[in-house]
């Protein structure tokens, strides 16, 4: 069973500075588990039976419209209705002014009355991409993340491979550092992950032999960040004589975490290779395969049209 991950209403009160109309007594127990938004059209209308409490319900310019259009008897039972479905919130958009009954049965059935001044769409859509967020699935990688020319590179490998000393070369050369020794990774849509450190070791790296660097306070603002997507994953494992490397880059290899399929390559290690300038090459042609051009693909076909010609 997939974990599940909840936020307190008071974080996204706080977050969106929403107007505290009415708060309960237990208002700082209150957690959201789901990233839907709904607007109550439905409910209003008197239909219940699909009513998702659980998601914050937006009253906007419609729904007052409607509202107002109802007559005072009708319009207490739609809202009396509407608080005793026990939604985790109800907002009001748009400015929108509240209800006396709408703020009689809130405080009767406890259930939090807010309001923003922002218009319902634009309000709806910022909520919802904090809410996923928020609620991403997510697990912990032992692994390095680093933003390369706006590609986020997460290097696995075994402890002592090198993952934290091409982490600070590459921050030298210029790039920045997201996470060190542990990655937590959250997939925010349906192909896209997030990697960000944990709060203790965020801006930290270790470094055997001199121990924990702050980068931030070394290298300045610019060399760090908090959270990054993940572009390509790189395996880094010794190097093996004898054992078959890609040459070309014809395979094209994926790795899946949480559901979604990230590009991956496996580089050698070995005295002499210069990681930071393999893995800001890897950046940039991971990139270029992204913009639509396949260098190995490019030279596969100059290669069979020099064979066919021969």
């Amino acid at each position: 069973m997939a974990d599940l991950y909840t936020v307190p209403l008071s974080t996204i009160v706080e977050q969106f500075n929403f107007e505290k109309l009415y708060l309960p007594d237990n208002y700082e127990t209150i957690l959201i588990s789901t990233p839907e938004v709904s607007r109550p059209g439905l409910a209003l209308a008197g239909f219940y039976e699909l009513f998702e409490k659980t998601r914050i319900q937006m009253i906007g310019n419609a729904e007052c419209r409607y509202l107002n259009s109802l007559s005072k008897n009708a319009r207490r039972t739609t809202l009396k209705n509407l608080a005793g479905a026990h939604p985790v919130a109800i907002v009001l958009t748009a400015g929108n002014a509240s209800y006396p009954e709408l703020d009689r049965y809130t405080k009767e059935e406890n259930v939090p009355l807010l309001r923003t001044q922002e218009k319902t769409s634009a309000i709806m859509a910022s909520l919802v991409t904090a809410l996923n967020n928020y609620l991403a699935p997510r697990i912990t990688r032992h692994g390095v993340l680093v933003d390369v020319y706006g590609e986020g590179l997460l290097l696995l490998g075994d402890s002592g491979v090198g993952k934290s000393e091409t982490a600070i070369e590459l921050v030298k050369r210029g790039h920045r550092l997201i996470a060190d020794d542990a990655v937590e990774i959250k997939r925010i849509s349906s192909g896209e992950l997030v990697g960000t450190a944990p709060e203790i070791i965020r801006h930290y790296i270790e470094l055997r032999g001199i121990g924990i660097v702050d980068v931030r306070r070394l290298f300045g603002m610019g060399a760090v960040m908090d959270e990054g997507l993940i572009d390509l994953v790189i395996q880094l494992e010794p190097w093996v004589d004898g054992k078959m490397y890609d040459r070309l880059g014809l395979d094209d290899h994926k790795i899946n975490i949480l559901g979604v399929n990230i590009p991956t390559i496996t580089i050698p290690v070995k005295p002499g290779r210069n990681l930071a300038i393999i893995l800001e090459i890897a950046a940039m042609n991971n990139r270029q395969k992204k913009m639509g051009y396949n260098t190995a693909e490019e030279f596969n076909k100059r290669l069979m049209q020099q064979m066919e010609i021969e």
